[in-house]
């Protein structure tokens, strides 16, 4: 993965470097600000911020919103781009956050397009539910 260009300062490495440790998973800027705070980097949120702007505007990072509202999380996109156009699952119970790449919703999306003209933003679509494992806790206790 190539290192963008906005890396010249110490807070800014130490962000990159935590977005790439943590590529997996969907951060937001207070983790970012508590994880380095925590290994002795002084660094202000408003630095996080501009830092995580930058990612997005170089195409490198991924901003979606979960909740209305709320902080909006971010992921790095890998260099093949896979992260980039798909859904997610948020468990209402455990609040896990699921990638949903799926060809019937592929398909869906492109009707909506094609019948009703209507770009889906996939920053703002989450589908709240149950994960496997809290919806079997669930029929568990109900048992």
């Amino acid at each position: 993965m190539h290192t963008p260009g906005v890396y010249k300062t110490k807070q800014r490495e130490r962000i990159w470097e935590y977005l790439c440790a943590h590529r997996d998973t969907h951060v937001d800027a207070e983790a970012i600000v508590e994880h380095l705070r925590r290994q002795g980097t002084a660094v202000g949120k408003s630095t996080v911020y501009r830092t995580l702007d930058r990612l997005v505007a170089e195409g490198v990072l991924r901003r979606f919103y979960l909740e209305e509202g709320m902080s909006a999380c971010y992921q790095l996109i890998p260099e093949d781009g896979r992260c980039r156009e798909h859904f997610h699952l948020k468990c209402l119970c455990c609040g896990r956050l699921l990638h949903m790449e799926c060809g019937l919703w592929e398909e869906v999306q492109a009707h909506i397009y094609k019948e009703h003209r209507f770009l889906i933003d996939h920053t703002k679509t989450v589908f709240y539910g149950l994960c496997e494992g809290c919806s079997q806790k669930q029929e568990e206790a109900e048992r």
